[in-house]
């Protein structure tokens, strides 16, 4: 599985999003989903699927899908 295919797939597995409707646009609280608890899902399945721990103003700052990617970046994971 890519690094695209494990980022996508946690967001999709967290906020039970179709594959087809997930957006690059997506952003906290974007859906019903995406609230304070279920960004600690997301951030907890991102932190298992590339076996990272994120620090405190990187989970902070996860506001997007596109965020997300730049913060993985700090973690040598390229989406």
């Amino acid at each position: 599985m890519s690094n695209k295919e494990k980022y996508d797939a946690a967001f999709i597995e967290s906020f039970s999003l179709e594959a087809g409707t997930l957006s690059p646009d997506l952003a906290y609280n974007g859906v019903p989903e995406w609230d304070s608890i279920g960004h600690m899902g997301l951030i907890a399945a991102l932190e298992d699927a590339f076996a990272i721990s994120m620090e405190t103003d990187d989970i902070v700052e996860f506001s997007s899908y596109a965020k997300g990617m730049e913060i993985l970046k700090k973690y040598a994971i390229e989406i």
